[in-house]
């Protein structure tokens, strides 16, 4: 329908009706664009999530990382106090400490990056080594008596145990948050967008073997 409006001087004048054809492509564009930003801020509310568990379980694998590096600090100063009882047994006492070397490189590599699956297997077969080396110290350390009564020896026995607790504790938190991220990540429609943005599966702390499952024992009491 023609408008009507008043100009000055001049008197009503027509102005060109906007054809319906045109109207309707105004308004479905309108939508369009409406449409289009409602799907983008559902997408940035997916990346922001998966951005959150991603960093919870980060924090979570820096407290397991914490109490490793004061297992790893332990250690050596083991192996010196039964160097001097065990001094046939180099071999075994080398090998918990080339275990705990390569425990400690595979440490700090995944704790650069928890999100890493690659770093934190790794992580966790040097763990595993490092586990059965010191088994394997405990053990002959048991045909000593001298040793096993060592005041010295005992109380890092005691720390390393109260630390292998703190892992244990420290590991269940973190699996619980990559357990959230990955039931997150994985349903659909959000294991579409994750892809696209680089969010991988993370690894849980777990080792395979059932003999490594419990922490070695140190206890000479």
């Amino acid at each position: 329908m023609p408008r009507f409006v008043l100009a000055p001087g001049t008197g009503f004048r027509t102005l060109p009706a906007i054809p319906l054809s045109t109207m309707s492509a105004l308004l479905a564009l309108g939508i369009l664009l409406a449409l289009g930003l409602v799907l983008v801020i559902w997408v940035v509310g997916i990346y922001n999530g998966l951005v959150g568990l991603r960093n919870r379980f980060k924090n979570a694998f820096a407290q397991i990382d914490v109490q490793l590096k004061r297992r790893y600090d332990l250690i050596p100063n083991l192996v010196e106090t039964a160097k001097g009882y065990l001094k046939h047994e180099r071999e075994t006492l080398e090998a918990v400490i080339k275990a705990r070397n390569i425990a400690a490189a595979a440490a700090q590599a995944a704790a650069a990056n928890p999100a890493d699956g690659n770093a934190v297997r790794s992580l966790l077969s040097a763990e595993a080594g490092l586990g059965g080396a010191l088994s394997r110290l405990m053990v002959v350390s048991e045909q000593y008596p001298d040793l096993k009564a060592n005041q010295n020896m005992m109380q890092l026995t005691e720390e390393l145990t109260s630390t292998e607790n703190k892992i244990a504790f420290a590991r269940q938190a973190y699996n619980d948050s990559v357990m959230t991220y990955n039931t997150k990540r994985e349903v659909f429609p959000n294991v579409i967008f994750a892809g696209m943005f680089g969010f991988q599966p993370a690894e849980l702390f777990k080792i395979e073997d059932p003999t490594e499952r419990s922490a070695p024992k140190v206890s000479f009491t």
